[in-house]
Order: C-alpha cells, then sequence, then structure tokens
C-alpha cells in the first residue's frame, strides 16, 4: 500500500490511509476481503445491491421516495426543483450510486492511490445503472479530462480507467451506431484549484473556460464520463463546451453523485 500511494502526496495519502484503503490480493472482495471470483463477494452484493432509487434525469439528484411511481413510467422525465427552473446544458445524467460508504473509499484510491483494480468493479455499476436507465448508445464517450500537470503527477486519470471499462448501451432508435471512446477529444486547457477544497458557490467561477474540444463533435452524439459529480460545475463547462462546438447532444455519467 505504501509503495502504491507514494507519489500522490500528503493530502491524496492521508485520504486513502484514513479510510483503510482497499488493497486486497487477487481474488479477494473489494468491500469485505473475503476470498471470491468476482469484484465483490455474493454477500456484499446482497448487502449493496445496485441503486435502483429514482433520480432526477439532468443532474442525477436522488429524489424523494414519492417520486419513484414517477420512475416506474418513464426515468427520462424525472427532474428536481432546481432542474425545472433552470435546466442544465445536459440532456441526461446518470450516476450508479451516491458518494457514501463503502464506495467512497473505493472511489478515493482510484483516485488518490493507483488502485487500477477497483475500476472495473465501478465500470460494472455504472454498467448496470445505464443499462436500468434506458440510455441510448452516444457516438462518443469522452472521459473528463485532466490537465497535462495533473495527468502527469498521477500517471493516469481515473476517468478515462472507468470509461474504458463499461459495457456500452446500445442504441435505442433503431439505427446502428458504434459508440467510440476517445480520451484526445476534451482537453482540459489550465490546472485549475481542486474542486473539493472550493466552496461550492465558487467552483463553477473555478472552471469557466477550462475545456476545449480538440475535434470535430457537430453534429454527433457525446456522453461524458466522471467518477465522482458533487456541484455539477466540471461536467457543466465541459457540456458547455461541447455544445458550443456543435455536439447534437450531451449526456453524462459518473458512478457516484453526492447527496
Amino acid at each position: 500500500m505504501a509503495c502504491g500511494i507514494a507519489r500522490i502526496g500528503p493530502v491524496g495519502r492521508a485520504l486513502v490511509e484514513r479510510l483503510g484503503g482497499p488493497w486486497r490480493w487477487p481474488g479477494q472482495c473489494a468491500l469485505c476481503r473475503r476470498w471470491c471470483r468476482g469484484g465483490t463477494c455474493a454477500d456484499c452484493d446482497a448487502l449493496h445491491p445496485p441503486d435502483a432509487r429514482p433520480r432526477c434525469a439532468l443532474c442525477a439528484l436522488r429524489l424523494p421516495p414519492g417520486a419513484a411511481r414517477a420512475a416506474a413510467s418513464d426515468l427520462r422525465s424525472l427532474r428536481c426543483g432546481r432542474c425545472a427552473r433552470q435546466p442544465p446544458p445536459l440532456s441526461r445524467c446518470v450516476a450508479a450510486m451516491d458518494y457514501r460508504f463503502p464506495w467512497d473509499r473505493l472511489l478515493l484510491a482510484l483516485k488518490f492511490g493507483e488502485q487500477l483494480e477497483v475500476a472495473p468493479l465501478l465500470a460494472r455499476r455504472l454498467s448496470l445503472a445505464l443499462a436500468r436507465a434506458g440510455v441510448d448508445a452516444p457516438d462518443l464517450i469522452l472521459p473528463v479530462p485532466l490537465s497535462t500537470e495533473r495527468l502527469r503527477e498521477r500517471g493516469y486519470n481515473q476517468a478515462h480507467e472507468i470509461a474504458r471499462r463499461l459495457a456500452w448501451p446500445r442504441a435505442a432508435d433503431g439505427v446502428e451506431r458504434q459508440s467510440r471512446l476517445c480520451a484526445r477529444t476534451l482537453l482540459r486547457l489550465r490546472d485549475t484549484a481542486q474542486q473539493a477544497r472550493l466552496p461550492l458557490d465558487r467552483r463553477r467561477s473555478n472552471l469557466r473556460g477550462a475545456f476545449a474540444v480538440m475535434k470535430p463533435v457537430r453534429g454527433l452524439r457525446v456522453a461524458i464520463v466522471d467518477d465522482v459529480m458533487t456541484s455539477g460545475a466540471t461536467l457543466h463547462e465541459a457540456a458547455l463546451a461541447l455544445r458550443r462546438a456543435g455536439a447534437a447532444d450531451v449526456q453524462a455519467w459518473v458512478v457516484a453523485r453526492t447527496p
């Protein structure tokens, strides 16, 4: 474990070590460390089933239980109060789970602790959520990019590690569409202050103008993939850049959404 987190700096190292980290031998459950054949054992799968609670279709915020009746008919029609008043530049936002125990440990260790072995497990959870939500297959799947400085420091992009392991949804409109994963279409122009360290009211201004679109997206359907969504500022700014470049549709897929 110490070797795996040596390069992440004191803040990231403290986060991973404080939560115990998910380091495990191959063949151990990522959550309880029992021996199993999959990423998680049957007991943990039963204890932490896929999240089926209704969420806002535009920001993935969990909605009150009463919204379940509407969810049974059309997940795409669900809106929180904020998105009903001021829709974001996303046509759809899907989250696999809330950012909470035990998944927060795995997400932190993937992001800061070089524990890439948890990426397939998180991608599988997101794939299940996409299937349940009935999202249409996009033309392009774009991981949220890191700045050059941060990518050099970390050595990998956690959003890309998740995106490349997804079971991509199929086209639901009868049109054959082959989704392509492209890590170089969306570029982060500058190294912004870490969002987690900023108050919510400063996160959007911190990212304003931070993204550029480097390859043609005009007329294409695009999905942006990220590990965690908190205020939505990162996905909002990335979606605006893609819309300005002519993308016909922009949706967001995230593993976890903060409640």
